[in-house]
């Protein structure tokens, strides 16, 4: 007999096991009907009736699906109708088309009886497990509960090593399993059950898919053709087709009704309709640089006209004509580095090679060639880069270099978009993939390098369940599948460091130069104290003003960092103090110029800023602090009234607000490459990711903005940003220059960071971390606990911090610690409370081994959630 183990598509810490099902019979052979492995403890939970062919109660099994950590949930609720009977139960509506029934594979979603319902699961694995009773049955398996898959939903989705993955994600981060297992499935593009407005469950298939486009081609009766009289439209779509092959979408917006012509038309051989694969978001359905031959060979007929499977995507790649771009001669230092990454492809064995260079050091020429090696061996590359700084520019310089073998995934793209790409990874054609960090749980096979970029960024860690960190996952592949790991960045995390100091598998090699020979930027701190104290009172000091009035005038370009949104930070009255906060957060209000608006960025809430403070009536509620908005107008008005530049000069402004359309980035940048003298203002995305030779000054507004937040790594992040940021001059010929405006001219990251001076950094911050226990010195998980009602959350995260205090006591060790519970700093959130609790363990001690089995066995609370953030990027 052949089983199947299934993770259930229920989001919950409690189910951390996969369920047993027995595989849908062959025709013709009775069916055996479904129970869980878990029946033991269900049996404890709703008596023997559950067991014996009695009815569950479905309201229970309902409210047990519904709700995250239920107990139902915990005990491995999973059963069926009537013993016998493969039915769906009592409210439950198989509404869905059962025109098309899968295998059930590993990696494929099935349908599986839950409770009086059924729900949505994905196989991890299928054996045979011979007769009950052999030694080859399972333990504890009890052959008479045993029920079976009622279908197969799709074909497989990931492999036996996408199963592994998703099981290593749930232990490490101690995640729900079903959050881990959709890492790996399609965009938009897999089933699930929804509860309707009747009470009844019913099976919702997959809303995004391939898109197929009917073609008119030639047909073996075309050259002879002739139409008759009058048959007009038979005339033109002859005419149309001899030309060449045509959409029916094309035809039709030209002359209207055609199907009837077009029957006609094919009954008599004189044309065929075909349907072809699409690809979303590319000029004329085509990938990108795919030639339009062989976007028409992806058509996909079958006998019956069905649209065809994704599977030729991958005989037609383009490769004919294609010209890679041209490879520029490594120097000596790209040369060592690649050598360091081949010792470590011979080796075999997962290791990392930490890529430490300069911002115009050559890395991504690096990158470029450790793929190319990695392909030669026929082996696939995956490369990851921060959301931000995955540009066109990034993009094009690997496509430019691989062509059509290139695959994309960001969140910019559509859900369809990104549907196409996975599939058209999932059909092998693709051999790179460059996208963020969720690119690494696409379908690609065989990895023998993962490349990530600007390694010390945190978006690599996913801030909602599963809170993995993409660093650590990609580790996790390439030590399984024997290939290598290369993390690059001008500013390596301090984890990452102190890795490569410990030695083992970590490698660090150095680009200290930049690639073209030429120096770095100089750097200047400009104290905005003394500027005020000496009378200014404007947003850019006299430096600055100078150094944009002297290269603006040259027609060179200019950038300027500011790390804030909106027109102003916040209102604030000048008599009493007040400041508008939001009514649904603990933050204050951004002051928004456009419509004189008040917004919550946390949770979006809006008002209209008032005219006079709400608190004593007065009339000095001012603006205080300045986001881009109030920056591009200060800037305006100076820039017009500057001899030499005046209002041709564009400030082009690049934030959260002007690039959230589609397209937007993109359309900026070339705005911005595409002027003479002009200025790119913007928040942390301008900082990485952009290369122009005419860039020759670099302006950062405010930069201790992120200094007295309150997380440990505030002081490397402000590090890292004006290093990065300043990369962005005297990239070509031209040299650079760059100004830092800060309040606190004094503070040893600014100075370290305006003097290239790392080790000054580093003196500074290791002492700090290392008495305070903060990694890399520690390992820390954030238990996060939150709810609308304060007191029941303050309530649990006093006692979860009372039960880990006795749970590490009992099975941790030296050096573990809990913190007391208490509130976030951003305590409240959208309506909602939130408490934590901190646990911290030497580095080399497994977290989540010890603490994972406490939330595991955790009975929920209906109005409080509990997760845990292992290794968290930040406390906040």
């Amino acid at each position: 007999m052949k089983l199947a183990s299934v993770i259930l598509d229920i989001p919950t810490q409690a189910l951390d096991a996969p369920y047993t099902y027995a595989l849908p019979a062959a025709d013709g052979e009775d069916s055996v009907c479904a129970f869980s492995f878990a029946s033991a403890q269900m049996e404890s939970l709703f008596g023997d009736d559950a067991l014996t062919g009695g009815v569950v109660d479905a309201r229970a099994v309902d409210a047990a699906s519904e709700v995250d950590l239920r107990a139902a949930e915990r005990s491995g609720l999973a059963s069926g109708g009537a013993e016998g009977t493969c039915g769906l139960g009592a409210g439950v509506d198989d509404a869905s088309p059962r025109s098309r029934d899968y295998p059930v594979e590993v990696g494929c979603a099935v349908l599986v009886p839950f409770g009086r319902r059924q729900a949505v699961g994905f196989v991890i694995d299928v054996f045979e497990a011979g007769l009950p009773g052999d030694e080859t049955w399972p333990s504890g398996l009890d052959a008479r509960k045993l029920k079976s898959i009622v279908r197969g939903l799709s074909k497989p989705y990931f492999d036996e090593e996408g199963a592994a993955c998703a099981q290593w994600l749930a232990n490490r981060y101690i995640a729900p399993l079903s959050s881990c297992v959709r890492l790996f499935t399609p965009p938009g593009g897999i089933p699930r059950m929804v509860h309707g407005r009747d009470g009844r469950w019913r099976l919702e298939e997959q809303k995004v898919g391939e898109v197929d486009d009917r073609w008119v081609v030639a047909g073996p009766e075309l050259s002879a053709f002739e139409p008759r009289k009058n048959a007009v439209r038979q005339e033109a779509i002859v005419a149309a087709v001899r030309t060449g092959e045509l959409r029916v979408s094309e035809l039709s917006a030209q002359m209207g009704a055609i199907s009837s012509t077009l029957r006609a038309l094919e009954s008599k051989g004189v044309v065929r309709i075909v349907r072809r694969r699409r690809m979303r978001g590319t000029p004329d359905g085509a990938r990108s640089g795919l030639a339009g031959a062989a976007v028409n060979g992806m058509l996909a007929e079958t006998c019956d006209g069905a649209p065809s499977a994704s599977a030729p995507i991958a005989s037609t790649i383009a490769s004919d004509g294609f010209i890679p771009s041209p490879k520029p001669m490594l120097t000596p230092g790209q040369e060592s580095a690649l050598a360091a990454i081949d010792r470590a492809r011979e080796h075999a064995c997962g290791e990392v090679v930490v890529v430490d260079g300069v911002t115009g050091s050559g890395k991504t020429e690096l990158y470029l060639r450790a793929i190319e090696k990695t392909l030669a061996e026929g082996r696939t590359a995956c490369v990851l880069v921060p959301e931000i700084s995955l540009t066109p520019q990034t993009v094009g310089r690997f496509r430019g270099r691989f062509g059509d073998m290139v695959a994309v995934m960001h969140s910019r793209m559509s859900q369809g978009e990104r549907y196409d790409q996975w599939d058209f990874i999932k059909s092998g054609a693709a051999r790179v993939v460059v996208g963020a960090r969720s690119a690494l749980f696409t379908p690609l096979s065989n990895i023998g390098l993962i490349v990530i970029d600007e390694e010390h960024e945190g978006s690599y860690k996913q801030d909602s369940a599963p809170r993995y960190d993409a660093r650590e996952v990609a580790r996790w592949m390439v030590a399984r599948s024997g290939g290598v790991l290369v993390m690059g960045s001008a500013t390596p995390s301090i984890e990452a460091l102190y890795a490569c100091e410990q030695g083992g598998s970590w490698t660090k090699v150095d680009l200290p130069d930049r690639a073209n020979g030429k120096p770095l930027p100089t750097v200047e701190v400009v104290d905005m104290a003394a500027e005020f104290r000496g009378g200014s009172r404007a947003m850019f000091s006299r430096k600055l003003v100078e150094g944009l009035r002297s290269e603006l005038s040259l027609g060179r370009k200019a950038v300027l960092l500011l790390n804030q949104r909106g027109f102003a930070k916040f209102l604030l009255c000048r008599d009493c103090g007040f400041v508008p906060t939001c009514p649904s957060c603990d933050t204050s209000l951004t002051y928004h110029e456009r419509g004189r608006m008040l917004a919550c960025h946390h949770c979006g809430h809006t008002e209209i800023a008032p005219a006079v403070c709400p608190e004593c009536g007065s009339p000095y509620l001012k603006k205080f602090g300045a986001g881009t908005q109030r920056v591009e107008a200060e800037l305006r008005a100076l820039l017009d009234g500057m001899p030499g530049v005046g209002p041709d000069v564009p400030i082009i402004r690049m934030d959260a607000d002007t690039t959230s359309g589609k397209g937007a980035h993109e359309r900026l940048l070339e705005q911005f490459a595409g002027a003479d003298a002009a200025v790119l203002l913007g928040t942390q995305m301008i900082a990485k990711g952009l290369d122009f030779e005419d860039v020759t000054l670099v302006g950062v507004i405010n930069a201790d903005t992120q200094l007295h937040l309150p997380d440990y790594r505030a002081a490397e992040r402000t590090f890292s940003l004006i290093e990065q940021v300043a990369g962005r001059a005297g990239r070509a010929d031209l040299p650079g220059r760059v100004l830092v405006q800060t309040y606190e001219a004094d503070n040893v990251a600014i100075r370290a960071a305006a003097t290239y001076d790392r080790e000054r950094f580093l003196r500074a911050e290791l002492p700090k971390r290392r008495i305070l226990l903060y990694p890399p010195f520690v390992r820390m998980a954030n238990v996060l606990v939150w709810g609308k009602d304060e007191p029941s959350v303050r309530t649990t995260a006093e006692r979860l911090f009372a039960e880990l205090e006795a749970h590490i006591r009992d099975f941790g060790g030296d050096g573990w610690s809990v913190l007391p519970a208490s509130p976030c700093v951003l305590a409240k959130l959208r309506g909602v409370y939130r408490w934590h609790v901190v646990v911290k363990c030497p580095p080399e001690d497994d977290l989540s081994r010890v603490i994972a089995p406490l939330f595991r066995a955790r009975v929920p609370e209906a109005d409080v959630n509990v997760a845990v953030d292992a290794d968290p990027n930040d406390l906040l």
